[in-house]
């Protein structure tokens, strides 16, 4: 029950600070960087798989949650950080709307995603 409490407060936390960015109270920068840093990064942490991987699935998402079981904050994570890329805009949308469907679709809201959605 701890763990529950320590999380929903965190997420309340996180919802305060996309409030306070959207007002304008906050000017923090989120760093944009090439897919090709994304990829250094993803070898560096010697993950159980590429970047290269998942982005030539059909459905990345999936991909991550069926074959790696990846956690809902790793998920969340994993698109909050491909969105500040230089991906191609239109598929950098789809990776966001399908992580977004899965986490609503769990009951898992994610303020981080929707920001992003809605930003």
């Amino acid at each position: 029950m701890e763990d529950f409490i320590l999380r929903e407060i965190d997420r309340l936390g996180q919802m305060l600070m996309l409030i306070a960015r959207k007002l304008g109270l906050l000017d923090i920068k989120t760093p944009d960087y090439t897919l090709a840093d994304v990829k250094d990064q993803f070898e560096k942490a010697s993950l159980p798989f590429g970047l290269d991987t998942v982005l030539q699935q059909e459905n990345p998402v999936w991909y991550l949650i069926e074959n790696q079981k990846i956690s809902d904050h790793g998920l969340e994570t994993f698109i909050d950080i491909l969105f500040h890329s230089d991906m191609e805009e239109d598929r950098k949308v789809a990776l966001l709307k399908d992580a977004i469907a899965y986490l609503d679709g769990k009951g898992n809201f994610s303020f981080k995603l929707h920001s992003l959605s809605n930003g």
